[in-house]
């Protein structure tokens, strides 16, 4: 890996002059595109783009526009492809982007790094800040410019209206509890709330006896989920070591199963 130089100065490009690079991992829905073009449209704000001179020594890219130097021409983006195809599409005739002259390596490591490397929702601080909004814009309005569907941003702002508050055995202690929020169909909801039920009864020793010194129907809940969650991976670990097992539960209809969904950024 060579020495590079970084230098983080905003420069304005010509659009047509920007190329993505073919290795750029990170997608978008249409949903969460489309309300980045609005954001843009609304504000004429973005983050600037991050690119680097073309790497190629024969880009046709380049040599299209300059057939008689020798000069790169084009710039190949390492951060910020939504954003160039949102101006592309708004009609904008130059980016804002910083420059960076970077090798092969840095820029895999951007591009493995840029999008993924983010906090997670402070959930009271989170809605408090969607309830500020909604006081000025109706939900279907900020759903159009915010991740969250109206749906969404009422049922937050509706439990921020009903005092959500951390229980107190756990305020000592604030840092290290995190909310989990998410939303379920009627069927989901008893299905999980079944689950929690006979976890509260069937845990072993160990586990009930956590359960138990849990004062609030909140923190018994997060102790029967975390009882779940371990059983999962008590499962998951055996079918690792030698497969039988868990075969045998998945005839039986009974193997746990689990989806994750990755998400977008811009």
């Amino acid at each position: 890996m060579r020495e590079t130089r970084i230098e983080n100065r905003i420069s304005r490009i010509a659009i047509d002059k920007l190329v993505a690079h073919p290795d750029n991992p990170n997608r978008m829905s249409k949903a969460k595109f489309a309300k980045l073009v609005r954001n843009i449209e609304r504000t004429g704000r973005y983050e600037p783009l991050v690119v680097r001179p073309c790497p190629q020594k024969n880009c046709h890219s380049c040599a299209n526009r300059n057939p008689d130097d020798d000069r790169k021409a084009c710039f190949q983006i390492i951060n910020g492809h939504h954003r160039w195809q949102a101006l592309r599409k708004l009609g904008y005739e130059t980016a804002e982007a910083i420059v960076w002259d970077i090798d092969d390596q840095h820029a895999d490591i951007l591009l493995a790094t840029l999008n993924r490397l983010g906090g997670s929702d402070v959930l009271d601080k989170k809605m408090a800040l969607l309830k500020r909004l909604n006081q000025r814009m109706e939900a279907h309005e900020l759903a159009k410019l915010l991740p969250q569907t109206a749906r969404q941003i009422e049922r937050l702002t509706s439990i921020l209206d009903n005092r959500f508050s951390i229980p107190n055995e756990h305020r000592a202690s604030r840092i290290r509890c995190r909310a989990l929020v998410f939303f379920v169909n009627d069927k989901q909801q008893e299905i999980i709330e079944n689950a929690l039920s006979a976890a509260l009864t069937s845990a072993s020793s160990v586990e009930a006896s956590e359960v138990e010194g849990q004062r609030t129907k909140a923190a018994k809940n997060a102790a029967a989920l975390t009882y779940i969650a371990q059983q999962f991976i008590n499962k998951s670990e055996q079918s690792r070591r030698g497969g039988s097992d868990f075969a045998e539960l998945s005839r039986a209809g009974t193997a746990p199963t689990l989806q994750i969904k990755p998400r977008n950024n811009y």
